[in-house]
């Protein structure tokens, strides 16, 4: 018997020695790389048809495959050999894998290299070319119409590439005024500053007035001497910028500009062209974001011709998705509501009659997918299953039936087929890495798996995940996402790390693989620590009252729900709390130090990157929108002021800013490091030369090796 179990003790040791164990390098720089699960590359539809194509490797020769989706079945329809013996006869450098594939036909693709467009066709087995478009070498914010035409900017300026042409659409750009690129500091779903009509020959684009905003030093020390490169940056309650939309016809070579009124510190969002080009739309919200206007304005000659419909909030309106309009009935169009508590489908017709709600219900729409060829059903991603998965739907537009798609629980990401008899599904969940399907929308069935991506953890030692609710003392429930140390022990006591961010239009907890974290965390539940996440009020995808209970009073509401996390963690027999830590970044990192001054006796150790430290000193349309303004707010702005309970902080606290931050400016972290020495309480402090907002790149296992030394140094296990 005891040369058993000394058998059986060598088998356990040597069957754990032999997994292997996460660095944090490893963890940070390959957890999107070879530690991320493997996927079918460039899986799409192929136009008109239901066959779809993706890249893959088999027998260590990369193919294109090409499959029918009624059957799921593949063939190989290009090898790279094959390819590369293709372009070395027509005396083109080979390549070691694909490029961008875009079908064109079920025979045709094109793709490009270097500075020419190529098209090949797989029955001739003939390569064509013809040159790509050759925009300057200053250019920025490239967007390509339809039919070629290409927009693009060079320093503030809006230039346009017609036919190989460059024509220049404004000529007095200045750091003041900006054309053509992203404005409202990219709040309300703007990412971009142009906006191509359907056919491409005429361009909608944004013109920005800073002229009365306040200039912001942001500190270049790579100069000799140092230099301040100066950025608009409106502060809450200050001037903010004034915004108008212009229309440029690339026939007539003029543009004219909406009649969007006043005042002028409005916010001008969702743009979008009728299928016609004869109307643009946009979502007008004013300063307060309490009230939005949907408006039709003539694309012709920029009157002003109709308010559709209006959305007033007590809190606020948050629009962030453009008009979708029904395929085969240009009158009617699909519009995003949180109207009734939750982000739902409405159906208009373009003189403003809604025609009928399409979605309900106690969950959110969380994207469009498209329609089908005859416009009869719409598809849409939900959390229609619970608010941590996602799920493909659709809806009838004539019954208002909706109906859902993909099963088992977890993540779906899908791609619709043309006419909308199939997609491919992309399914997550804790427990599986990535799955790729093909499903039937018509009798909603998985037709075939065509990807069941191998475990790229499986040869490591990791800890057990898990994602459960908690009940605030209200009843309503929290998500949160739990690691737990390898080889746990419910008999002994082990540190936590409470990782946060708890702020509006971010969601932290998700069924998906590794639960949505970092392989950091699994790399802390190696080294023996706790790692809890949840997600309280104010956090995304739970509906408006949930999201808004955090209005006028950031850090209230949410740290009372975090408080909750803390109780349920404090009330597990295997939690050391003498050695809790509490990590968030912007958002998280204002969570973070919020409650290090506020409730300084929870944690020992925090780290808190990039933070709002006083709200007064964050841009207007982020803040104004949750906060007020500091004159209309001045308790709101007071109670979140941190820079006014230094005086409370206790344990030890990493604050870590990036020095070129133009989203949280460095003044924040600074201001409150000069709260911490006249108050007299110690402040550990870390910055990342030249970093914005993160610390991204290679600099990030530096990062993360700094905050893992540090709980290390000042955490007793």
């Amino acid at each position: 018997m005891r040369q058993l179990f000394l058998s059986l003790f060598v088998i356990a040791v040597f069957s754990i020695s032999a997994q292997k164990m996460l660095t944090v390098s490893d963890a940070v720089l390959k957890q999107r790389s070879t530690l991320a699960p493997a996927k079918l590359q460039q899986i799409n539809w192929i136009p008109a048809s239901n066959n779809f194509f993706y890249v893959d490797s088999k027998d260590k020769v990369t193919n294109l495959f090409i499959s029918d989706a009624k059957t799921g079945n593949a063939q190989t329809a290009q090898t790279i050999l094959e390819l590369n013996q293709i372009l070395k006869s027509n005396a083109v450098d080979t390549i070691k894998d694909f490029p961008l594939l875009k079908f064109t036909s079920l025979n045709t693709f094109t793709f490009q290299l270097k500075d020419k467009l190529y098209t090949y066709d797989l029955t001739s087995k003939k390569l064509s070319s013809s040159p790509t478009t050759k925009l300057p070498d200053t250019a920025e914010n490239d967007d390509k119409a339809r039919n070629g035409n290409i927009a693009y900017t060079i320093e503030n300026d809006l230039f346009v590439n017609i036919e190989g042409k460059d024509e220049a659409v404004s000529k007095n750009g200045t750091y003041d005024v900006v054309y053509g690129k992203s404005v409202h500091r990219e709040e309300f779903g703007i990412y971009k500053g142009t906006f191509w009509s359907p056919t491409g020959n005429l361009l909608a684009f944004y013109r920005m007035d800073q002229t009365n905003i306040t200039s912001y030093p942001i500190m270049e020390i790579g100069n000799r001497p140092a230099t301040a490169r100066m950025i608009k940056y409106p502060m809450a309650g200050d001037s903010s910028h004034y915004v108008t939309v212009g229309v440029y016809n690339t026939k007539t070579k003029s543009t004219v500009y909406l009649k969007t009124g006043t005042p002028k510190d409005q916010y001008l969002t969702n743009v979008a062209w009728s299928p016609d080009e004869k109307s643009i739309y946009i979502a007008v919200l004013n300063r307060d974001q309490n009230h939005m206007k949907f408006n039709r304005y003539n694309a012709t000659t920029g009157e002003f011709e109709k308010t559709l419909f209006e959305e007033k909030e007590e809190k606020y309106v948050q629009p962030t998705h453009t008009m979708e309009f029904v395929p085969n009935k240009p009158n009617q169009f699909v519009w995003f509501s949180e109207r009734d508590g939750f982000d739902h489908l409405y159906l208009y017709d373009t003189e403003g009659k809604l025609i009928k709600q399409l979605t309900k219900g106690n969950w959110v729409v969380t994207s469009l997918n498209g329609f089908d060829t005859k416009g009869e059903n719409l598809f849409f991603t939900s959390t229609i299953e619970s608010a941590v998965t996602r799920h493909l739907c659709k809806v009838n537009l004539k019954s208002g039936k909706v109906e859902q798609i993909t099963s088992g629980t977890g993540t779906h990401t899908a791609l619709v087929s043309g006419d909308g008899a199939y997609i491919i599904d992309h399914m997550q969940n804790i427990d599986v890495p990535r799955e790729q399907s093909i499903y039937s929308c018509k009798d909603k069935k998985k037709i075939k798996v065509i990807k069941n991506a191998e475990n790229p953890l499986k040869d490591y030692v990791l800890g057990k995940l898990s994602i459960f609710t908690i009940n605030a003392p209200d009843g309503t429930p929290l998500f949160v996402r739990q690691f737990l140390p390898i080889n746990f022990d419910s008999t002994k006591k082990y540190p936590v790390v409470v990782y946060l961010y708890n702020g509006p239009n971010v969601q932290l907890i998700n069924n998906t693989w590794n639960g949505g974290g970092d392989l950091w965390f699994q790399y802390m539940a190696e080294q023996g620590y706790v790692v809890f996440s949840l997600d309280g009020r104010g956090s995304a995808n739970r509906g408006k009252a949930f999201e808004q209970a955090t209005f006028r009073n950031l850090g209230v509401a949410e740290t009372n729900d975090q408080l909750v996390g803390v109780n349920y963690l404090k009330s597990k027999s295997w939690i050391d709390q003498n050695n809790m830590v509490i990590y968030g970044w912007s958002f998280g990192g204002f969570m973070t130090t919020n409650m290090m001054v506020k409730h300084p006796d929870i944690f020992k150790v925090a780290i808190a990157g990039g933070p709002v430290i006083d709200w007064k000193y964050y841009e207007i349309m982020y803040t104004e929108r949750y906060m007020d303004t500091p004159k209309n707010n001045p308790e709101g702005f007071k109670n979140s002021d941190l820079t006014q309970f230094a005086q409370n902080l206790k344990g030890r606290l990493l604050m870590i800013h990036g020095t070129e931050d133009p989203v949280v400016v460095w003044q924040h972290s600074l201001l409150f490091t000069k709260a911490c020495v006249d108050k007299s309480r110690l402040l550990d402090y870390y910055v990342y030369p030249g970093h914005e907002h993160n610390v991204m790149g290679k600099d990030r296992a530096n990062l993360f090796e700094k905050i893992t030394d540090y709980i290390f140094t000042h955490i007793k296990k």
